[in-house]
């Protein structure tokens, strides 16, 4: 018990975010630290050059002395620079020095799905989920069919910017090519780190529910499972039971986006 508590006290001091107004790479002036993952620490900051505000993402000192940290670290900056997407942000530069490991992309203002959710009590209706599902899946299709799976599909890794869906924190994505020991004990402890496209899909599965539960209102305190609290279509219980891997699972995002364009408003299911 002892030992656990210093391990963690040793982090909480190694991993702690840089001051506001640190300089990096004497162009880039932090502002706030924006989260921490399991690997890294985000932060918003000012490239001098441009003026533009950006997102930085250091790598935890702690996770530095680690191959598999530095090996997570990397494979998030080489696919940024592999994809090229709108929804995606782009990898503007990458470096090492003293102060530690570094990315820094666009930063992708808006709000996370939880925020909200849970700050601002935003509901969606049944059909808002779908559209909302079905513009995500879109982004996921486009970097499926580059053997790229994201692997941490959560309400704090999508954002809604002014009407539009965007994918970030692509941290604990991989190539479907790789099969390294570290993935090999995600898939082990967790569905949605499989090194399979069908993690997205359990992830988005989960993603739809929160949408879904965001219009529901409790009438026992007794807890039930999904699929006797929520009042859903027999389609679209159907489409989480696939998406959750309760049933075969979908092969493509296209496969998924075909199921739910019968379900949308004539003017929403256009086909991508």
């Amino acid at each position: 018990m002892m030992f656990h508590w210093a391990k963690d006290l040793y982090r909480l001091i190694l991993d702690r975010p840089l001051k506001p107004g640190t300089t990096l790479f004497g162009r880039y002036r932090i502002n706030k630290a924006l989260g921490m993952g399991s690997y890294g620490i985000t932060y918003t900051a000012l490239d001098k050059y441009s003026g533009k505000t950006v997102a930085v993402k250091q790598l935890r000192k702690t996770k530095a002395w680690t191959k598999a940290g530095r090996q997570f670290f990397e494979r998030e900056t080489g696919i940024l620079k592999q994809l090229n997407h709108p929804a995606i942000p782009t990898v503007h530069q990458a470096w090492q020095d003293d102060c530690g490991r570094f990315i820094v992309m666009d930063y992708v203002s808006g709000k996370t799905f939880e925020d909200l959710i849970f700050e601002e009590g935003i509901r969606f209706t049944e059909v808002e989920a779908l559209s909302i599902l079905k513009e995500g899946l879109s982004i996921v299709s486009s970097f499926h069919e580059k053997g790229i799976v994201h692997r941490d599909l959560r309400i704090p890794n999508i954002i809604s910017d002014q009407g539009k869906l965007h994918i970030i924190d692509f941290g604990l994505a991989c190539r479907l090519s790789e099969d390294d020991d570290h993935l090999v004990k995600y898939k082990q402890r967790n569905p949605m780190r499989e090194a399979t496209i069908k993690s997205d899909f359990y992830a988005l599965g989960h993603f739809l529910l929160f949408l879904l539960y965001s219009s529901y209102e409790p009438e026992t305190k007794k807890e039930k499972s999904w699929e006797e609290e929520l009042s859903l279509s027999p389609e679209v219980q159907s489409l989480l039971r696939r998406l959750l891997q309760i049933d075969e699972s979908f092969r493509s995002a296209e496969e998924i986006i075909r199921e739910i364009n019968p379900l949308l408003p004539s003017h929403e299911a256009k086909t991508i």
